[in-house]
């Protein structure tokens, strides 16, 4: 048995007093247990959700998503009126996006935002108006921009001067006015992982500060194109708002500067709010981030005696990471001695990193807890891995389970709502789980999981018939 001290554990995690606990800020608010101890999502037991759909699965709890998407909305809304201006919030789909998750955020008041063609094909089939999409890219193809235009995007946040002229180019072609903000680069260095700072100087997004003014003046000389104002995103998983003040304060500059040659109507400002995965973690709630991040923006403009520009704010991990939790069942179980460092439990799943990447990918920390019944060993420092052929492959890096964790039982892993289903893989040729949606005590499937004939049918080379005979 590992003693709280074992060397192997890292300083932030915590023993817990209990290791059936479910921390608020990691679980969904619906999140509890029944009188045996499984967990419940929505009513609807762990055991009860495996059984019906299978495991792997990812469970999003609508009225998660609906609270979160409603409280972002409120929060900026009051703190733009504070300041004599107005907020728009865009769920960034880049997290997690279907037709279902789509129609929810649109309902609770809320745009989308969208980075690819095919991002752009989910909003539309869910009946998004095409007028309150943004489209984000750094590298949209001619193709993708001639669609956005054709529908009529709101939005397109321009990324290169080689967009530009592309886009120069459609609108001259078709006669249609395309509304573009300028993605600039602040250099606000975000406190995260690396691939996930995106204001830092060395990196493939938008244009520097320097080279902004003549993005914008260019785009000011072309007919088709109408400059509606500068856009910046610092990162992702960010907490508190040192970081958002600051980054408002250099693109202010620019914006007080552009105002001399027109009108810089909007600005908007990222997201890239922080979620809680682990129970230390201490997200920044949402009424703090908009009325402090809506103050500095005030604050700037006075200093420099202009008005407050209309804002906006894309959040999504911080709307939808929360209301997902993913079930997967025990496998096998290994103690693996490290000698003088102690002994390290390996609780092996039936999923891993092709349904959640951010372990491997990021170092993400996440949590798990056991989910089919009551623990009653004493918490053992574990770690849960999936079954693919890498030794990165890691769901959970470091946590404490009961110490009678056996094979058949039901893991839980909270906070995966956002960046696990987008990159999810075959690798290993596993087919992607399904994405279940419940509420008020009912379950709905929103994303089909694959079977092994769907992941077969892309092999050219395979035998059809006999495939599907052998799959039925």
């Amino acid at each position: 048995m590992l003693s709280p001290a074992d060397s192997l554990a890292p300083e932030w995690l915590v023993v817990p007093d209990d290791v059936n606990d479910l921390p608020a800020a990691v679980w969904p608010a619906s999140a509890g247990r029944t009188a045996d101890g499984a967990l419940t999502l929505s009513g609807i037991s762990a055991a009860s959700l495996a059984e019906t759909y299978g495991t792997p699965l990812l469970v999003l709890d609508e009225d998660e998503v609906r609270a979160r998407a409603r409280a972002f909305r409120t929060a900026f809304d009051a703190a733009a009126v504070d300041h004599d201006t107005t907020a728009q919030v865009y769920y960034a789909g880049k997290a997690f996006l279907s037709t279902t998750v789509a129609r929810w955020v649109v309902d609770e008041g809320l745009r989308v935002d969208v980075c690819t063609g095919g991002e752009l094909e989910v909003a539309l089939a869910a009946g998004v108006a095409p007028a309150s999409l943004g489209f984000h890219g750094n590298n949209k193809s001619v193709a993708e921009l001639a669609r956005a235009v054709e529908v009529g995007v709101g939005t397109i946040i321009v990324d290169s001067a080689i967009e530009i002229e592309r886009l120069a180019a459609i609108t001259a072609r078709t006669g249609a006015t395309q509304r573009v903000l300028v993605r600039v680069i602040s250099g606000v260095h975000a406190e995260t992982h690396d691939f996930l700072a995106t204001a830092h100087e060395d990196q493939k997004f938008g244009f520097p500060l320097p080279d902004a003014e003549a993005a914008v003046a260019r785009i000011r000389e072309i007919d088709g194109l109408e400059f509606a104002g500068l856009h910046c995103h610092i990162g992702s998983q960010i907490f508190g708002v040192a970081g958002f003040r600051e980054s408002a304060e250099r693109v202010l500059e620019l914006h007080a500067a552009l105002l001399d040659s027109g009108p810089v109507p909007q600005l908007n400002l990222g997201g890239g709010f922080g979620i809680a995965y682990t129970s230390v973690d201490d997200p920044t709630p949402i009424e703090t981030l908009a009325g402090e991040i809506v103050a500095a923006v005030s604050e700037g403009c006075a200093a420099r005696g202009i008005a407050v520009p209309a804002l906006s704010f894309e959040p999504g991990r911080a709307i939808v990471g929360t209301a997902g939790v993913t079930l997967y069942e025990v496998g096998t179980i290994k103690d693996v001695d490290l000698g003088s460092a102690g002994t390290r439990r390996y609780i092996s799943v039936d999923g891993g990193m092709s349904d959640n990447a951010r372990t491997a990918l990021y170092g993400a920390q996440f949590s798990a807890r056991l989910a089919s019944r009551t623990g009653v060993g004493a918490a053992q420092l574990s770690r849960v891995v999936g079954k693919h052929c890498e030794s990165g492959d890691i769901v959970v890096d470091h946590e404490y389970l009961p110490g009678d964790v056996t094979p058949g039982d039901l893991l839980a892993v909270p906070a995966t709502g956002a960046y696990c289903a987008p990159l999810a893989s075959n690798y290993n040729h596993v087919p992607r789980p399904p994405v279940v949606a419940v509420r008020d005590g009912r379950s709905t499937v929103i994303v089909r999981g694959e079977t092994i004939a769907d992941v077969l049918s892309r092999d050219v080379g395979v035998d059809r018939a006999a495939a599907e005979t052998r799959h039925r």
